[in-house]
């Protein structure tokens, strides 16, 4: 797919109006943008519990009555899991509930461009009250509401590593996922030779990133067959979790546009690292000045990063499966393998889950590293948040930081990862620091779908277990 392909059939002056969609900040402006394209239909989409985007075209008319007044959605999208299966064990929605429409209101501030071929135009949604208590979206949204209520203003970034394959969604079901062909052999990372014979792929999304706001300062090789690391833009925390949605959602739709595949799974090979989703985190005062400096303090580190850290650790083993959502999170979470393995932290130390990047005012940060590519953006970046502000409140102070390999230290109880997915679920059920900062109602019914995914994975028989039992026990 080269860049003569990149053509918005819309409307004459591509430049013009890609820089018109991301200035659409009201119903008003909506309105406009949709009459002057002349578009009969206009897409609209949001993203569920693990972060999966769902959503339809919408005729013209109905789309402009939504914008003043929302639409209704089938709420089963709260009541589903990653593979459209229903939940048997949570209150929002279920079969008691009829499944019936929740409201969703539409975000004017959110257009985007299609620019693959689409003749459209992108809004996202949230889910409005009641529903709103178990959406994504807004539990950040919440989450940074209370951090604006502090004083803070929360500035972030996410960077996805993935891995590319010469696979089609037909061709990895016939192989049942084994010997799945990447687009290149070998570890490699940092290659020009890679990023240069697949240029145009590289191109390709670079240039996606821009027309559809979530532009990479960075995209690279891996160390991995066919593996990519993009590196995106920082901005306020909300539109760094719609734009880290929007990148996993679209490169996977790059990708198969040229009968390719990409997959964000946490690890999806027992011979390479797992694939990490790092979330970089700063605060800052109203005024646009960080609040993380203090260049009296030791290191630089300010009171208030030093409590935001300390948020942050002592509430990860609590809150691990907001950031480890899936049973295959936990199978990345193992000495050796570049992802922490308990509630570190140290400086400029890529071997703890908390990494505070010292230097410039505007560049000090909390870089979130348990993190991993399958993580729901939105939820991931609220407990991140959440707990930082958690800390600052209750001037938690943090560890001893870790010098050297935070793999050979041992660390307090405290500190200790859950190391499935239902002893997770289980913390976070019974954090009373959890319904505090994110609300009962999302905690249970969070918790509870993570305990369904678990016992969903618990129904089946894994090829491990076929090729060293079935002749031998």
């Amino acid at each position: 797919m080269g860049i003569d392909r990149w053509v918005c059939l819309n409307h004459k002056d591509d430049k013009e109006a890609a820089v018109k969609t991301r200035e659409v900040r009201t119903t008003d402006d909506a309105r406009q943008i949709v009459r002057e394209r002349e578009l009969d239909y206009v897409k609209v989409g949001l993203f569920d519990i693990d972060g999966v985007m769902r959503g339809k075209y919408m005729q013209r008319d109905k789309f402009l009555s939504a914008l003043d007044e929302g639409f209704g959605f089938c709420d089963v999208v709260l009541g589903w899991d990653s593979n459209d299966q229903l939940y048997d064990n949570v209150s929002v929605t279920g079969w008691h509930t009829g499944y019936g429409d929740a409201k969703v209101r539409i975000i004017p501030e959110s257009c985007r461009e299609l620019p693959l071929e689409e003749r459209s135009l992108l809004f996202l949604a949230e889910f409005a009250p009641p529903t709103e208590s178990v959406c994504p979206r807004g539990l950040l949204r919440r989450v940074l509401r209370h951090g604006k209520e502090l004083g803070f203003n929360a500035t972030a970034a996410c960077e996805f590593e993935f891995f590319l394959f010469e696979e089609t969604p037909h061709s990895a079901r016939e192989k049942n996922f084994r010997n799945l062909k990447n687009i290149s052999p070998g570890p490699f990372g940092y290659s020009m030779l890679r990023n240069s014979v697949f240029s145009e792929f590289y191109e390709d999304l670079l240039q996606l990133s821009v027309e559809m706001d979530f532009p990479l300062e960075g995209l690279h090789t891996e160390t991995g067959p066919g593996v990519l690391e993009g590196a995106i833009c920082h901005s306020d925390a909300l539109a760094a979790a719609d734009r880290a949605a929007l990148f996993k959602t679209y490169t996977k739709v790059l990708a198969q546009r040229q009968d390719w595949m990409a997959t964000f799974m946490a690890k999806w090979s027992p011979d390479w690292p797992g694939q990490s989703g790092h979330i970089h985190i700063s605060l800052a005062d109203d005024d646009g000045a960080t609040v993380f400096v203090d260049s009296a303090a030791e290191h630089g580190i300010s009171e208030t990063m030093r409590h935001f850290i300390g948020g942050q650790q002592a509430l990860m083993p609590e809150l691990l499966c907001m950031i480890a959502p899936t049973i295959n999170s936990f199978t990345r979470l193992i000495p050796g393998f570049w992802a922490p393995t308990a509630a570190s932290w140290g400086i400029e130390n890529r071997t703890c889950a908390l990494r505070a990047i010292l230097g410039k005012p505007s560049a000090q940060r909390v870089e979130y590293r348990i993190a991993a590519a399958d993580i729901n953006p939105h939820i991931a970046l609220a407990a991140a948040i959440g707990s930082g502000l958690w800390g600052i409140e209750n001037q938690i102070e943090p560890g001893k930081a870790v010098v050297g390999n935070a793999y050979d230290h041992r660390f307090p109880r405290k500190y200790q990862l859950p190391a499935t997915l239902t002893e997770a679920a289980q913390r976070l059920q019974i954090s009373q620091a959890a319904k505090v900062i994110f609300g009962e109602e999302f905690v249970s019914h969070y918790a509870a779908t993570r305990e369904w995914e678990e016992r969903e994975f618990r129904k089946h028989i894994t090829d491990w277990e076929m090729d060293r039992y079935f002749e031998i026990i």
